[in-house]
């Protein structure tokens, strides 16, 4: 589903009601996220996300882990998306990670 306008881009995301804010507050509770950014990269419409998430519950967690742990908490907004990718860290990692890129 895609929209062609502003304007229809922000009733498909009100019809379903999902937002990166909506995406994150589960997240920062289930997970005990310590950082938390989701993009929306649909162009508005609320269907597709890309997701950075540091927890150190992702600790010892293969990736396939990982992921499915981020999408066991949020299983109800993916089902109602269409393209959800996550990048799952722990704490050390990220420090390690923003390191790199600082």
């Amino acid at each position: 589903m895609s929209a062609e306008t502003d304007t229809q881009a922000a009733e498909v995301a009100n019809a379903t009601g999902i937002t990166p804010a909506s995406l994150q507050n589960p997240l920062r509770e289930k997970l005990s996220a310590q950082h938390v950014h989701i993009e929306d990269i649909s162009g508005g419409c609320g269907q597709a996300f890309e997701a950075i998430i540091v927890s150190p519950l992702f600790a010892q967690k293969t990736t396939l882990a990982r992921h499915r742990l981020v999408n066991s908490c949020l299983k109800t907004e993916i089902a109602a998306i269409h393209a959800w990718t996550p990048r799952c860290f722990t704490p050390e990692e990220w420090e390690r990670n923003q390191a790199r890129e600082g």
